[in-house]
């Protein structure tokens, strides 16, 4: 059985609020699996499946009322609808639109709790975002995580705790844990977030057939993007089938002249924004300075595109590669699977990633936001990590005035002044402090 962490998500939610959830996400990530654990909590759980069931569509066409559509969703489910004890389950809502505007009147009604699931494949997520204020929430869904990963595979909690103290505290791991921590995370490097691949492994160990799951996965990707986007589909499949080269080349930024020498952005903008909608790749923009807030120093077409899943990234490398990245083959470039690594952490995390590209001071690999602050992240996957030209000229540029920096890499932890050098797989330990309100009062007393 795979735990996710949006188990616990899920469940808080339910608790706090009497509002439906929107769980989004790319296909195959575990959203319907996850919905249907917790749906078990309840006496009575209905599944309407939008695919499965086209049918079910005509349900609200022309329903004029909230009773109106529970009395025909009736007819289509033998599950008895229990007041206050019933979970009803929009699964694939890509498939009806309608569903969406729909939940306001049903979660108006409130005799039963409702939670719905669409893939990003051809949904415009923003006219979902759009409907429902205030009657129902939205929850991005990823890949599995390297905390998720070990987890599933047997570290127990307080082995995660330990190593959370040594981050916190910027302490060294004890050597024999550091080793066996980089052994698993090389492991995460192949078999990847999709739960379909780690159940494939933690049932056979047998990477071939960890791979057979990833490359059906990819196909079905493909599948999507002809049947979901058909005026467009050749592009996509292109730019798809350009990121793991892509992320290989010496300069990772993604080349618009690769795809087509006439390329232009502008043209070709929705086939990147498409990926992105449908969670299968993930764009990591330029910013033209370190400085809060990022978003508003983007760069808008220049971008590095790094793929959803390190496992679909590394298997669409060259076959026999597994092995020599778990053993940490010294003629291996480790550096664009790495970054991926880390972009694809950080998303999970709901950190935006970018990147920052200057001719005079160089390259860092992402700046991000935390804490208030930005902060520098270099990864490094060989043993000259403490050569980072672009890193040290940031850190000693006064008008940016950086706290700290974070270079991840294989060695052990240690801090050096403002730099922390940290092994790789503590990129698990970078989330945001949700957890604390903010409280402010106009003081209005001299008015």
């Amino acid at each position: 059985m795979i735990k996710r962490k949006i188990d616990n998500y899920i469940k808080r939610y339910y608790e706090t609020t009497r509002n439906a959830l929107l769980i989004t996400g790319a296909r195959q990530i575990g959203k319907t699996y996850s919905i249907r654990e917790f749906g078990k909590t309840f006496k009575s759980f209905i599944e309407i499946n939008f695919i499965e069931f086209p049918e079910a569509v005509e349900l609200f066409t022309g329903a004029k009322s909230s009773n109106d559509i529970l009395l025909r969703l009736s007819t289509i489910t033998s599950v008895p609808f229990v007041k206050g004890e019933t979970l009803v389950f929009f699964d694939e809502v890509q498939q009806c639109p309608d569903i969406v505007t729909a939940i306001k009147f049903l979660v108006d009604e409130g005799s039963y709790r409702y939670i719905l699931s669409g893939s990003l494949l051809g949904v415009e997520l923003k006219d979902l975002r759009s409907e429902p204020v205030g009657y129902m929430g939205i929850k991005d869904m990823y890949p599995l995580d390297f905390e998720e990963f070990i987890s599933c595979l047997g570290i127990h909690e307080t082995v995660i705790e330990s190593l959370h103290e040594a981050w916190r505290n910027r302490t060294p791991v004890d050597e024999f844990v550091h080793g066996k921590m980089m052994e698993l995370f090389r492991l995460y490097l192949i078999v990847g977030g999709m739960p379909a691949a780690v159940s494939k492994y933690i049932e056979s160990n047998n990477l071939q057939a960890v791979m057979a799951v990833q490359q059906d996965i990819i196909r079905l990707y493909k599948r999507d993007i002809a049947q979901y986007d058909p005026n467009n589909k050749l592009y996509i499949e292109e730019i798809f089938n350009l990121i793991p080269p892509e992320l290989n080349a010496k300069n990772k930024r993604f080349i618009l002249k690769r795809l087509n020498e006439h390329a232009k952005f502008d043209r070709i903008e929705n086939s990147f924004l498409w990926l992105t909608n449908a969670g299968v790749a993930l764009p990591v923009y330029n910013v033209e300075e370190p400085k809060m807030p990022l978003l508003l120093a983007r760069s808008r077409n220049l971008f590095k595109l790094f793929q959803s899943d390190i496992g679909l990234l590394a298997c669409q490398y060259a076959e026999g590669i597994q092995m020599r990245i778990i053993k940490g083959d010294k003629d291996i470039n480790f550096g664009s699977i790495y970054e991926n690594a880390v972009a694809q952490e950080l998303v999970a995390h709901d950190i935006a990633p970018y990147y920052y590209n200057n001719k005079k001071q160089g390259e860092l690999d992402f700046v991000i936001e935390l804490d208030g602050k930005v902060l520098p992240i270099e990864v490094k996957s060989g043993k000259d990590y403490e050569t980072h030209r672009a890193l040290s000229n940031i850190m000693d540029c006064d008008e940016y005035d950086l706290p700290q920096a974070v270079v991840f890499n294989n060695d052990n932890l240690r801090t050096v002044d403002k730099v922390i050098y940290a092994p790789v797989y503590m990129v698990m330990f970078l989330e945001k402090n949700n957890t604390a309100p903010t409280y402010y009062k106009v003081d209005l007393s001299g008015l």
